[in-house]
C-alpha cells in the first residue's frame, strides 16, 4: 500500500527516536538500522488512517522486532569468536538519541551497554523505555503485552541489576579528559608501574575481534593483568603495523558519552577503546576492533571535526 506524503513524513519524524531505542535494545547500530526499516514496512502495509496514536503504534512494533532479534542474538552470540561488545557510537552520532537527563546519558553509556547484555529481553526493553525515554509503565505494558504491575516489577528488578554493576561513581569530563591523557602517557611509557596506578585493583580488559582480528577470547583481570596487556598492546612492533597495515594515529575522543580513545589509520577507524572511569581510577578497558563494528563510526569520524592526534602507535 503506497503512502500518503503526510504518513511518510511522520514515520520520518519518529526515526530518530525509533533508531535510538533499537540501538539501545540491541547494542548494534545495524542491527538498529534493520529493525527500523522493518518498522516502516510494516507502517507501510497498514491502514496508517485507523492507526489512532501513530508513535505508540511504531514503537510497538520496533520494541517487539528488537525483543525477537534479542531472542535470536542470544543463540548466535554463543558462538560468536571471542568476546561480544556493543557497537561503539562516537559523539555526535543521533542514534545516541537524547542526553538530557542523568538517566538518558547512563542508558547509551558503553558500560550500561555491556550491562544490558546480562538482563532479559524483557527487561531490557522495560529499562530502556523507562530510564532513556521515561514511558509510563502504563504505556510499557502495553507496548509489551503485561500488566502495568509486572512491567513496574521488570523495571525495578532491572534497574536493580543495572546499579549493582555501577556501584561506583565516575568523574566529570574535565577530570576524565586529565585521566586519559596520564593513560596514554603511562601506555607508551614502556613500563607497568605508572598504569597499575591508574587502574582499579578489580579493572577489567576485554576486546572485541569478531575473529576478523586478533583479541583474546578471555579478559584480562586485574590490575597487574591489565596494565601489562596494555603496555604490550602500545609498544611499537613490525607485526603490529604489518597487521594493521601502518601506524594508526590516537586520539582521545568520546563514544557513547563516555572517554575512549580512537586508533585511526588512513581516515579509517580501526580501533575505539572505550574507559570506565571511576573516582578510584580506571575500571575497565573495552576494545573494539572488529571491522564490522566500525563502519559507522568511521562515517561519522570522516564527517566531522576532531583534535589533533596525541601520539601515533606502532
Amino acid at each position: 500500500m503506497a503512502l500518503t506524503t503526510d504518513a511518510v513524513d511522520r514515520f520520518e519524524a519518529s526515526r530518530p527516536r525509533l533508531e535510538a531505542i533499537a540501538y539501545r535494545l540491541l547494542g548494534s547500530a545495524t542491527e538498529a538500522e534493520d529493525a527500523v526499516q522493518e518498522t516502516y514496512l510494516r507502517w507501510q502495509a497498514a491502514d496508517v488512517d485507523r492507526i489512532e496514536v501513530p508513535e505508540a503504534w511504531l514503537t510497538k512494533v520496533l520494541t517487539n522486532l528488537c525483543l525477537n532479534q534479542l531472542t535470536s542474538a542470544r543463540a548466535r552470540r554463543e558462538t560468536y569468536v571471542g568476546q561480544w561488545l556493543p557497537e561503539p557510537l562516537l559523539a555526535g552520532d543521533p542514534m545516541l538519541g537524547p542526553a538530557d537527563t542523568a538517566e538518558q546519558r547512563e542508558s547509551v553509556s558503553y558500560a550500561v551497554l555491556v550491562l544490558l547484555e546480562r538482563l532479559t529481553p524483557n527487561e531490557r526493553a522495560v529499562y530502556v523505555l523507562r530510564e532513556a525515554f521515561a514511558y509510563p509503565h502504563r504505556e510499557i505494558a502495553e507496548i509489551l503485552d503485561i500488566t502495568e504491575s509486572a512491567a513496574q516489577q521488570i523495571h525495578h528488578r532491572a534497574k536493580k541489576h543495572v546499579a549493582q554493576g555501577r556501584a561506583r561513581a565516575e568523574v566529570d569530563e574535565a577530570a576524565a579528559r586529565r585521566i586519559v591523557e596520564e593513560f596514554l602517557a603511562a601506555a607508551t611509557s614502556g613500563r607497568t608501574e605508572p598504569l597499575v596506578r591508574l587502574l582499579t585493583q578489580d579493572a577489567v580488559s576485554v576486546g572485541d575481534g569478531g575473529g576478523k582480528v586478533p583479541a583474546r577470547a578471555k579478559a584480562f583481570e586485574g590490575a597487574l593483568a591489565v596494565a601489562k596487556f596494555l603496555r604490550g598492546l602500545f609498544a611499537p612492533g613490525k607485526a603490529k603495523r604489518d597487521l594493521t597495515g601502518g601506524s594508526p594515529d590516537i586520539h582521545i575522543a568520546s563514544a557513547n558519552g563516555g572517554p575512549a580513545v580512537v586508533a585511526v589509520l588512513d581516515g579509517r577507524v580501526v580501533g575505539v577503546m572505550c574507559l570506565e572511569i571511576t573516582d578510584e581510577g580506571v575500571a575497565a578497558c573495552r576494545n573494539q576492533v572488529n571491522p564490522d563494528k566500525l563502519e559507522r563510526a568511521t562515517r561519522r569520524w570522516t564527517a566531522t571535526d576532531h583534535d589533533a592526534p596525541v601520539f601515533q602507535v606502532f
